[in-house]
């Protein structure tokens, strides 16, 4: 059979390569900044584009997009061209989607310091942004659709699988957790409201660290760990079983996000089950990587390569375990709004993807240059850093998220809960946070090992932008018989329908119900849309990040209600575009903030914005001085209304055009209330606004004493 004659693109790898580094690098050093800040708040350094609330999404995003997301492309591209004896689709699309990927990065980073975000956790950028993020998603699917069509490889090894559902499925949960109103450029409204909000969020938060952070590099694992080895996948049918369970069972899971909150209980109760479900799956991947060493764990205290892969797989293991663990409602009672949360998903992700991405970049640059690897104690250097950094930042985190829970649950003999202030937790729980630092130090001191590595290793070889490659052309014969699977391997645009049927069902199952039968959300007549000073507010808190640090949602747990107050009923949220629940309590609930034992004074909040640790003693929170310099922005305030009853927020008509002046008459009221205590303010500064939306919040029901 006569052989054709191609080559292989290395020039994109290279390049998808360098960029993962470089925003590894910006990603760490945002994340060990945000980590200093919550032990040393003068690291907030009083500027408004460096608080906490702004330098975490920027780091998430960081991680998630840049590190990984470029890690990921380097990855496929690379296998994939080897797996299908093909050169990529088109050499065009390959740069459109490097410099499309990393103009997205930069425009990230620029507006979430900025201040211009969504406050969707792991989907905080603008409209615009997620309109480029799609564009580029699709030209990447369309280059990988495209190569596998015209593969020299009749059959689809396993990581293509995972490749191929990582595509179809990331481009669902981004365009339907996407859909908003804008307002302006920079500022738009969520489509959905309240707990239809937090459903869809939550639906696509879980699944972008399912179909982001685990399927396509479970994809690696599998090309690169049988490559690093030399050693066959343990078993094809394991492969098989591993692939659909996890891709039909995974989108069901996302409501254990949202236990114990305002969710109806059946979607609860539906995202555990099938959370438990996850770990018969997740755990049949890890074993299919780890018993594919079978033979070879000699070479494994020998090889870094080896190390990396074998630690990052045993992380991946203990976080697939303990996810479905934490979605127990006992457990996440325990749990949820924790620092253990925190430890739990950097075991993830600095564990399973920063660990698989090392080894397979020390095994990838010495192939992309044609040389040895510089050094491997240098290597092993980088590994026992890395690994004591990922002990020294998850442990402190674990016995800091247990100490949370011990002391928000702890009552006397009497019934009266022993830790009142929610502060004494926090003041407990600073030292662990330097302690998390110092591992975060120690991780990223050995990312500067590598580089340094990987440098040399780089300039002691010859890159080989186009490696020559020989094979026959796919024969168009019809061939039959042969397992099943093996069938729809050498069908690419029907295997990709099933997957995107695999993994549509369980989203329209608990979605849909939830969106179209009333009684899944009763609405509460006291409940009213925000006035335009409090809605000014709100949209304030959301560009400082406040919900990075403070939830919105009294759960009906004990220790909750009696610190907080009634717990939160679902048509209390119907007027939120987008829903701020929060994931983290870093500091307390402000559910009910405006009313009850809770409610504070204008003139406490005034000043608690200005020097927190002046009125709180011991508080991390930072200061927020330009909060009252800055005017409130009235001339968006049309524009917001109109945008907000565009989806459903009952605004009269018209209002837009008077709005204005409601505004003006709250913002007097409370100027005058800080009068009265000595302080001087017009009623045009922002923290005017903000202070208007803390004391609306909870005050929308009346509760029995």
């Amino acid at each position: 059979m006569e052989l054709e004659k191609f080559s292989y693109d290395n020039k994109i790898v290279k390049y998808f390569t360098i960029a993962a580094i470089c925003f590894g690098v910006i990603a760490m050093l945002a994340g060990l900044t945000a980590a200093i800040q919550l032990f040393y708040p003068a690291f907030n350094f009083d500027l408004q584009y460096t608080t906490f609330g702004r330098v975490r999404p920027l780091h998430t995003n960081a991680v998630i997009f840049g590190f990984i997301g470029n890690s990921m492309f380097a990855g496929i591209y690379y296998s994939l061209q080897r797996l299908l004896k093909a050169r990529m689709f088109n050499d065009t699309l390959s740069w459109i989607n490097f410099w499309g990927w990393q103009a997205i990065l930069l425009s990230a980073a620029v507006t979430l310091l900025l201040g211009f975000t969504s406050s969707k956790e792991y989907a905080e950028l603008e409209w615009p942004i997620d309109i480029a993020i799609a564009l580029i998603w699709v030209v990447f699917g369309i280059n990988m659709i495209g190569t596998i069509i015209k593969r020299r490889e009749r059959h689809m090894y396993v990581a293509i699988w995972f490749y191929i559902a990582t595509f179809v499925t990331v481009a669902v949960l981004h365009i339907v957790n996407s859909f908003a109103i804008p307002v302006s450029f920079f500022k738009s409204y969520s489509w959905y409201a309240g707990v239809q909000d937090a459903l869809v969020q939550w639906w696509y938060g879980h699944n972008a660290v399912a179909f982001f952070l685990t399927t396509p590099f479970l994809g690696l694992m599998y090309y690169y760990l049988p490559k690093a080895a030399k050693r066959p996948v343990y078993s094809y049918k394991l492969s098989i079983i591993h692939f659909w369970s996890l891709i039909f069972i995974y989108i069901w899971a996302g409501p254990h996000h949202l236990l114990y909150t305002s969710l109806p209980d059946w979607a609860q109760s539906l995202g555990v089950a099938f959370s438990i479900m996850l770990i018969a799956p997740s755990w049949g991947g890890m074993l299919n990587g780890l018993l594919t060493l079978r033979g070879a764990w000699d070479r494994v205290r020998e090889d870094p390569i080896l190390k990396f892969m074998v630690v990052a797989i045993t992380c991946y293991g203990m976080a697939t375990f303990e996810g479905p663990m934490l979605s127990l409602k006992s457990v996440n009672a325990v749990g949820h709004f924790t620092d253990w949360i925190v430890a739990h998903v950097h075991v993830g992700a600095l564990g399973w993807n920063g660990f698989l991405i090392f080894g397979m970049f020390y095994w990838l640059v010495p192939r992309l240059w044609a040389t040895k690897l510089h050094s491997i104690k240098l290597a092993n250097l980088h590994f026992w850093l890395g690994t004591l950094g990922i002990i020294f930042y998850a442990l402190p985190m674990y016995v800091a998220g247990v100490v949370q829970s011990l002391m928000w649950q702890q009552f006397d003999a009497d019934g009266f809960l022993v830790y009142k202030n929610f502060l004494e937790t926090v003041i407990q729980i600073v030292p662990l946070y330097a302690l998390r630092a110092i591992g975060g130090t120690l991780y990223l001191s050995g990312v500067f090992v590598m580089i340094f590595n990987l440098i040399k290793t780089a300039n002691s070889g010859i890159f080989v932008p186009e490696e020559a490659a020989e094979a026959p052309a796919l024969e168009k014969k019809i061939i039959t018989g042969g397992h099943w699977h093996s069938v729809w391997e050498r069908k690419p645009v029907f295997f990709t329908v099933l997957t995107l049927v695999a993994i549509l069902i369980g989203g329209i199952i608990e979605m849909v119900p939830t969106f179209l039968i009333k009684s899944n959300i009763p609405t509460i007549s006291s409940v009213k849309p925000y006035t335009p000073l409090e809605l000014q507010g709100r949209d304030i808190y959301i560009r400082e990040g406040c919900n990075n640090c403070h939830s919105q949602m009294v759960r009906p747990l004990r220790f909750d209600t009696e610190r907080y107050g009634e717990y939160s009923k679902a048509g209390e949220f119907v007027y939120d575009h987008p829903f701020l629940w929060g994931s983290k309590r870093t500091g307390p609930d402000l559910a009910r903030e405006g009313v009850g034992k809770l409610k504070k004074s204008d003139t406490w909040h005034y000043n608690h914005l200005l020097a927190p640790d002046a009125v709180s003693a011991g508080s991390i929170m930072p200061a927020y001085p330009w909060l009252f310099e800055q005017a409130i922005d009235t001339e968006s305030t049309a524009a917001k209304i109109s945008a907000l009853r565009t989806v459903g927020v009952p605004y009269p008509e018209d209002y837009e055009n008077t709005a204005n002046e409601d505004l003006a008459l709250q913002a007097k009221t409370i100027a005058a209330s800080l009068k009265a205590d000595g302080i001087d303010a017009t009623g045009e500064e922002e923290i005017i606004a903000l202070i208007a939306y803390l004391q609306r919040l909870g005050t929308d029901i009346t509760v029995k004493p």
